[in-house]
């Protein structure tokens, strides 16, 4: 596994962002790198899940690019022990493989991941959802200091500064992006929001996301809140709010 970071010499003036790409082909890797120069990031390369998971033992990242099919522990099954690592549980995975087929999405997002891009991809692209994960991350965590009262409605309740979420008391195991869904219905109540909407407000303007995926997230939200999971009501044609319990 390759550290791939900034060159030495004087330091930035913030901490680069961390990237960690979970990628067997080395002709991939060395594509991902020539494509980020430009950024200000600290590229570290895993050729497996195994190697992957091990640099995430030892550090955080703020990003992870996950291959779908690689040696050993595959993508589907990574998102999980990722999910379950104390460094990788709030960090943005986007999907970046060779498997399009539907199934194989809904699968990725219902486990964990935040966005999936196919191959043959663009790289430029791919590196545009990067950035957006990162900003979005980076605007969650600067905005809960002006942004850290409790949220609370029905027996459902989210702490900004801490990220946490509770149902009943019991804590709720969500991912970066149900969590952001589910602070965003929470911050605005009974307000329909069409799709894009939702996509604008947890991911950022212009982030590329399809409305199935969308749907995939809110419906793995309702699933991990329960009963409180039908608080979030679709409305037809428009999109979906979280309605303020009677």
């Amino acid at each position: 596994m390759n550290d791939e970071g900034s060159a030495s010499g004087k330091p930035p003036l913030e901490t680069p962002a961390t990237v960690l790409v979970i990628e067997d082909d080395p002709e991939i890797r060395e594509l991902l790198s020539f494509a980020t120069e430009r950024e200000n990031w600290s590229l570290v390369m895993a050729g497996s899940a195994e190697e992957g998971l091990e640099f995430l033992a030892r550090g955080r990242v703020d990003c992870i690019l996950l291959d779908a099919t690689l040696p050993g522990i595959d993508g589907f099954r990574a998102i999980k022990k990722i999910r379950e690592s104390e460094n990788g549980r709030l960090a943005p995975i986007i999907m970046a493989t060779a498997r399009g087929e539907e199934s194989d999405i809904v699968t990725a997002l219902e486990l964990g991941a935040d966005d999936y891009a196919v191959k043959p991809y663009s790289p430029k692209v791919l590196v545009a959802r990067v950035r957006a994960a990162l900003r979005r991350a980076e605007e969650v965590r600067s905005g809960a200091g002006e942004k850290d009262a409790v949220l609370r409605l029905g027996d459902l309740s989210l702490d900004p500064e801490r990220h946490e979420a509770f149902r009943g008391g019991q804590a709720l195991d969500l991912s970066p992006t149900e969590f952001a869904l589910l602070q965003h219905f929470l911050s605005n109540p009974d307000i329909v929001f069409t799709r894009d909407r939702l996509i604008a407000a947890t991911k950022g303007p212009d982030y590329p996301a399809t409305d199935r995926s969308v749907d995939v997230q809110v419906l793995g939200l309702r699933r991990k809140l329960a009963e409180s999971g039908t608080m979030i009501e679709t409305v037809r044609g428009i999109g979906y709010r979280l309605r303020s319990p009677s």
